[in-house]
C-alpha cells in the first residue's frame, strides 16, 4: 500500500488518523481495520492517546507494549519464578508468536528479559505455539513446544536452557533433532498442540499429553519417553470425549484429598485425586478422577466433558488457555489463565497492547471433593495499602453504601453476608439450573426476595456507569440454589463494549448455614471475583468511560426486598506492582 511509502518503520501517528474521512476516502471503509494492521506490521508506531491507558493495569501481569496470550510453562526452579507466555514482540496484534519470558520472587513483580523462543526455524517459522516446561530429575528444565510450519502442519519442538548454572535461564536453545513430534495419519496436522508438563510413572517413564481431535472427538493424546527428548505415542489416548471436538491447552495434575497443600505433578498415592483440564469453547473445563499410573487409565467421577454452563470450569468468565504449576517452595499448587481483550483491534492498537495474566491463584480441593477452590495467592497482600472495615452491617431492600476511602479503580476487597429464615426465598420448579440463564433473567435490575446483593465496582459519580457483582439465592423442589452473577451491562454508559456482558455461577453451599462470601479484585479494566470462597471465579473486562483513576467508586448493596446482612467488609487499595526490563 503505497501510504507506507511515507510511513516509514519508526514513524508515528495517531490512531485516530485510521478512522479520518480521509483513511476512508482512500483505502475505503471496509478496509479501514486492514489499513491500520497494515501500519502496525510495518514497523510504524501508534501514538496510544491518553483516554484509554486508565484501562491498563496496576497489578496483573502484562508487558509495557504488545499483543499477548497463554501462559506457558510456569515453573519454580532454583529460588525464582519463570512465567513464559505467547507473546508478538512487534505489535498489539496476534502474530510474530514468540515466547516471552519473565521472572519474579514473589509472583508480583516481576523482571522482563528478552523474549525465550522466536519463530525463526522451518518447525516454527509460523509460529511458536503453547506448551510446557518440565524439570528433569529436579535438576535439568526443558521445554516443550508446538511450533507451526509454513504449512500450518503442527509439530512437537524441544528447547533447553543455554546455560544451567544462569539463575535466570535467559537464553534458550532449540534442540538440533527438532522437530521431536510429528502428526500421525490419523491427525489432522492443524490440529496437534500444546504438550503438557511431563510426569513420571512408576516404571520411570515420563508421561506428557498433547491436544487433539481424533475423528471428531476432543483428546488428550499420551506420549511416553525415557530421558524427555524421544517420545512414543501410547495406543490410546490418556482420555477423550465424544461431546466435544478439538481440545487446546491440556492440563493433568494430581490434587490432594488430605490438605489444601499442592503436591508434585508426579506424586502417586491413595490420597490424591487428578484433575484433567482441557481448554475448548472459549472456557477452561475440567474434570476430577482417578488415575491408573501402571496402565494409564483415567476413571473420571465428576461429570465428563461438554458444552454446558452447568460443566466444571476453573473461571465462568473470560479465562481461557490456563497453566498450573507446582511450586515446591510453598507447597502449592498455582494456576494462571488468559485474559484477553472484549473490544476491537483498532482498540488494541490504540492502546499498544492486548492481553493480560490473571492474577495467579492457589487451587485446591474443596470440602466436598466435587471440585476446584481458587485463591489470589498470599503474596498479594504485600501490595495492600489503605485498610477499610466495617462490621455487623443490616442492608435493608434498597441499600447502596459506599466504601469510603478507597480507590474504586485499583482495590481489593473482602465481603461476607449472612442471610436468615429463607422460606420466603424465590421458588424455582427445578433443581438443574442454568446460571448464565439465570443471571440473564435475574439481572441486577430484577427485584427479588434475597437478592440480588454483592458489591458495585468501577462506578461513576452518577451511578450511571457500574459493574455488579451479586447473588441472589433461589429455592428449588430440594435444595437451595446460590447463584453468583457478574454484570457488565453498565459497565461503560457508551455501551462500546463486545461480547459476553453477563457471566453466571452456582455456589455449592448451604445459605441457611453457611455465609456468602466474594472477593473482587478491582484493576482499571479487569474484575476477578471468587465466591464462596473460591468456589466459584467469573472474570470480567470492562472499559469505563467516567470511573477510572479517582473518579470510580465502590459500593455494597441490596436490591432484594428481604434485608441481608453485612457481617464484615475489608477492603484495600492496592499498590502498583513492579513489572519493569531486566537491566
Amino acid at each position: 500500500m503505497f501510504v507506507i511509502w511515507f510511513l516509514k518503520p519508526g514513524t508515528a501517528f495517531d490512531i485516530e488518523f485510521c478512522r479520518s474521512a480521509k483513511v476512508k476516502k482512500m483505502v475505503g471503509a471496509g478496509w479501514i481495520l486492514s489499513f491500520c494492521f497494515l501500519l502496525v506490521v510495518n514497523g510504524v508506531t501508534v501514538h496510544a492517546s491518553e483516554e484509554l491507558q486508565p484501562y491498563r493495569t496496576s497489578f496483573h501481569f502484562q508487558p509495557l507494549k504488545n499483543w499477548i496470550n497463554d501462559p506457558n510453562g510456569p515453573m519454580y526452579f532454583n529460588g525464582v519464578y519463570h512465567l513464559f507466555y505467547q507473546y508478538n514482540p512487534y505489535g498489539p496484534l496476534w502474530g510474530n508468536i514468540s515466547w516471552g519470558h519473565s521472572i519474579s520472587y514473589d509472583l508480583v513483580n516481576w523482571f522482563l528479559l528478552e523474549p525465550a523462543l522466536s519463530p525463526k526455524e522451518p518447525y516454527d517459522v509460523k509460529g511458536c505455539l503453547s506448551g510446557s516446561t518440565t524439570i528433569l530429575d529436579g535438576l535439568k528444565p526443558i521445554i516443550l513446544y508446538t511450533g507451526q510450519e509454513v504449512n500450518d502442519s503442527q509439530v512437537q519442538n524441544l528447547a533447553f536452557p543455554k546455560n544451567f548454572s544462569d539463575p535466570l535461564l535467559k537464553d534458550w536453545i532449540k534442540w538440533s533433532g527438532n522437530p521431536i513430534l510429528t502428526p500421525d495419519n490419523d491427525i489432522y496436522p492443524e490440529q496437534f498442540r500444546d504438550p503438557s508438563t511431563a510426569w513420571m510413572g512408576p516404571d520411570g517413564k515420563w508421561r506428557i499429553v498433547i491436544g487433539s481431535e481424533i475423528n471428531g472427538h476432543g483428546a488428550a493424546l499420551l506420549y511416553y519417553s525415557t530421558n524427555g527428548i524421544s517420545w512414543t505415542r501410547s495406543d490410546k489416548p490418556l482420555h477423550f470425549s465424544s461431546n466435544i471436538s478439538m481440545w487446546e491447552c491440556p492440563d493433568f495434575y494430581p490434587v490432594s484429598n488430605l490438605s489444601k497443600d499442592g503436591i508434585d505433578t508426579s506424586f502417586q498415592g491413595n490420597s490424591t485425586m487428578h484433575v484433567l483440564k482441557a481448554s475448548f469453547n472459549s472456557s477452561d473445563y475440567y474434570v476430577i478422577g482417578r488415575y491408573d499410573p501402571k496402565v494409564d487409565q483415567f476413571h473420571v467421577v465428576t461429570n465428563d466433558f461438554s458444552v454446558s454452563n452447568t460443566q466444571l470450569r476453573y473461571d465462568y468468565g473470560k479465562f481461557y488457555a490456563s497453566k498450573t504449576f507446582y511450586d515446591d517452595a510453598k507447597k502449592r499448587r498455582v494456576l494462571w489463565g488468559w485474559v484477553a481483550e472484549v473490544d476491537d483491534a483498532l482498540d488494541a492498537i490504540k492502546r499498544g497492547w492486548s492481553g493480560l495474566q490473571s492474577f495467579p491463584r492457589s487451587i485446591w480441593f474443596s470440602a466436598t471433593r466435587k471440585q476446584l477452590v481458587q485463591w489470589p495467592v498470599d503474596e498479594i497482600k504485600k501490595l495492600r495499602a489503605k485498610h477499610v472495615n466495617m462490621e455487623n452491617r443490616e442492608l435493608m431492600g434498597g441499600s447502596l453504601l459506599e466504601v469510603p476511602d478507597i480507590r474504586g479503580s485499583q482495590a481489593d476487597i473482602e465481603v461476607l453476608f449472612s442471610l436468615s429464615n429463607l422460606s420466603d426465598a424465590e421458588m424455582i420448579n427445578s433443581d438443574i439450573v442454568d446460571p448464565q440463564l439465570l443471571c440473564e433473567q435475574k439481572n441486577v435490575s430484577q427485584i427479588g426476595s434475597f437478592g440480588p446483593f454483592g458489591v458495585l465496582v468501577l462506578v461513576s459519580n452518577n451511578l450511571d456507569e457500574q459493574t455488579a457483582v451479586f447473588f441472589r439465592v433461589f429455592k428449588g423442589p430440594n435444595m437451595f440454589h446460590v447463584l453468583m452473577c457478574s454484570d457488565q451491562t453498565r459497565s461503560s454508559i457508551a455501551q462500546t463494549m463486545g461480547g459476553n456482558s453477563m457471566y453466571g455461577a452456582l455456589l455449592d453451599l448451604d445459605p441457611l448455614h453457611e455465609k456468602i462470601s466474594l472477593r473482587s479484585l478491582i484493576d482499571h479494566s479487569i474484575v476477578e471475583s471468587f465466591g464462596g470462597h473460591g468456589l466459584a471465579c467469573i472474570t470480567a473486562r470492562v472499559y469505563p468511560k467516567l470511573a477510572i483513576h479517582e473518579h470510580a467508586k465502590l459500593y455494597v448493596f441490596n436490591n432484594g426486598t428481604k434485608s441481608v446482612t453485612l457481617s464484615s467488609l475489608n477492603a484495600w487499595n492496592m499498590n502498583k506492582a513492579q513489572i519493569v526490563p531486566m537491566d
